[in-house]
């Protein structure tokens, strides 16, 4: 399995690379328009590598739908955290409820015997 990973992390790598060997060129990134940057008299613009643009893009892309899921599914965490401690809660209430009933088996012969099969004393 650790083969099938590595050769697949390594295509990755390969494309990867070929993405950004093709895609070199700078471009400018612009918050505002030029127009509307002339207008308001400030303009915030960077230049960076086309490749570093996508794969950017592709990270954000990611991070936000892994965080739009996680608080997509936030019902069903609390439905299953609360669906647990009652299970929880139920398994200790019939934990309980057994030992309080071999407690008073014990003095009733025929109830201790088809309980567990043992002999009373």
């Amino acid at each position: 399995m650790s083969l099938v990973k590595y050769v697949f992390l390594a295509v990755l790598a390969v494309l990867l690379i070929v993405v950004a060997l093709a895609n070199s060129m700078a471009v400018t990134l612009r918050v505002l328009p030029e127009t509307m940057a002339g207008f308001l008299g400030w303009s915030w613009q960077i230049t960076l590598p086309m490749f570093v643009v996508i794969l950017g893009a592709v990270i954000l892309g990611l991070l936000i739908g892994f965080l739009w899921e996680w608080l997509r599914e936030h019902k069903h965490r609390v439905a299953a955290r609360n669906e647990r401690r009652e299970r929880e809660a139920l398994q200790r209430e019939n934990e309980q409820l057994k030992t309080d009933r071999r407690g008073a088996s014990r003095n009733d012969d025929i109830l201790a015997l088809l309980e567990d099969g043992s002999v009373p004393r």
